[in-house]
């Protein structure tokens, strides 16, 4: 009988690039499950986060922000959030107070054909300068989207947060749990490994080289009280490998030493962290590289 009453769903998350879906999903979660940056662009790969409770289980999912490709990495990321319209109980559409509502229309066209629950979440209120803009916000978002229920929120100040999740749960299908009721996400350890070492490149340098570079764990070796990692930053030239070291190798250290903090935390447990820098040119658009990094299957 139990079993019956037992709630289970996907709740996919899209938007935009920048408009806080990965804060959101923390906040929803509660734990720092996606990379949070400033930065467009940030996740790359669909990263699913489950809550658990006795009565329910809801399996989140950050996709990458909407984005026309420029080139085949991007074109796996789209496919990635379009993905996400085809296999949730109820989608949640993440805009917020300054975006263009007009971008990426084609997406939206597809959002308000959808025939599940859609919640659209008006993202960072906290930077709406009156009451009437907010209403003038939701008024303009309920023509686009005429059959979501509308949130405004501010997941970085975890306001209106709990509403949403109120309603989620209440929109959750009966179902049997779909994950084991310890997990908290889909994803390896190694996976948050390159995350949080990626989420360090996104904050300490600038311009393309980010975005140039993407982190393999080719060493993960755990005991009880430590953590061997082995990780290898690949760029694509051998300017951005420069840059990614820095002068007698500072920025690179500067890169280790916030990610081993960052990993300590994650795990529990001390961490000795080696980082090496390879080229591999315009990996980016090789199908046979994007295959080995993980972006097609």
């Amino acid at each position: 009988m139990e079993d019956k009453q037992h709630k289970a769903g996907f709740v996919n998350i899209v938007g935009n690039p920048n408009v806080g879906k990965s804060t959101l999903m923390n906040d929803l979660v509660g734990e720092r499950v996606s990379i949070i940056t400033s930065k467009a662009q940030t996740t790359r790969h669909r990263i699913m986060g489950i809550v658990n409770t006795p009565e329910y289980q809801i399996v989140f999912s950050d996709t990458p922000g909407v984005l026309a490709p420029k080139y085949k990495l991007q074109e796996s990321m789209l496919s990635y959030s379009e993905g996400a319209l085809t296999d949730a109980d109820i989608l949640l559409y993440v805009t917020d107070v300054v975006e263009d509502p007009t971008k990426n229309a084609e997406f939206l066209a597809k959002v308000a054909k959808e025939k599940i629950p859609v919640l659209l979440v008006i993202n960072k209120i906290d930077l709406v300068k009156s009451q009437q803009e907010l209403e003038e916000k939701v008024a303009m978002w309920k023509e686009m989207l005429p059959n979501a229920e509308i949130y405004p929120t501010s997941a970085k100040e975890h306001f209106n947060v709990s509403n949403l999740m109120a309603r989620i749960v209440e929109l959750l299908p009966p179902s049997p749990p779909y994950f084991g009721k310890d997990a908290l996400t889909d994803k390896p350890a190694r996976f948050f490994v390159t995350e949080i070492i990626r989420e360090k490149i996104l904050l300490n340098y600038d311009k393309e080289v980010p975005y140039a570079t993407e982190v393999i764990v080719e060493k993960f070796e755990e005991s009880e009280t430590a953590i061997h990692i082995m990780a290898v930053i690949y760029v694509e030239r051998d300017s951005q490998k420069g840059i990614l070291i820095g002068k007698g190798g500072s920025m690179l250290k500067r890169v280790g030493t916030d990610a081993r903090k960052d990993i300590e935390k994650f795990f529990g447990k001390r961490v000795y962290l080696e980082l090496f820098v390879k080229v591999e040119a315009n990996w980016r658009n090789r199908e046979n590289k994007l295959r080995s990094f993980g972006y097609i299957e």
